[in-house]
C-alpha cells in the first residue's frame, strides 16, 4: 500500500488508476490525514449478482406503487416516428 497526496493524486491521476489496475492501493492523504483510498476494483461473482438481484426483486415487489399511472405499456413503446 502506498501513500500519495492528493496533489499528486491529481496531477498522476492516470498513472495511479494504472497502477491499480495491476493490484496497486493507494492511500490519498489530504493534510497529514487519509482521505481516500484507491485500489483495483473487486470483481462480483455470478452468485453474488444473483443474490444482489433478488435482494433488489424482493423490495421493490414489497413496495407500493407511488403516482398516477395514466400510460400503458403500448404508450411506451408506439412508434414516434
Amino acid at each position: 500500500m502506498k501513500t500519495v497526496t492528493a496533489a499528486d493524486a491529481n496531477r498522476h491521476f492516470s498513472s495511479v488508476l494504472r497502477a491499480a489496475t495491476h493490484g496497486e492501493v493507494f492511500v490519498v492523504v489530504s493534510r497529514g490525514k487519509a482521505v481516500a483510498a484507491i485500489g483495483p476494483a473487486r470483481k462480483k461473482t455470478d452468485a453474488q449478482r444473483s443474490a444482489a438481484k433478488a435482494v433488489l426483486l424482493k423490495r421493490l415487489r414489497a413496495q407500493r406503487p407511488t403516482g398516477k399511472r395514466a400510460w400503458t405499456r403500448d404508450d411506451l413503446y408506439r412508434d414516434r416516428s
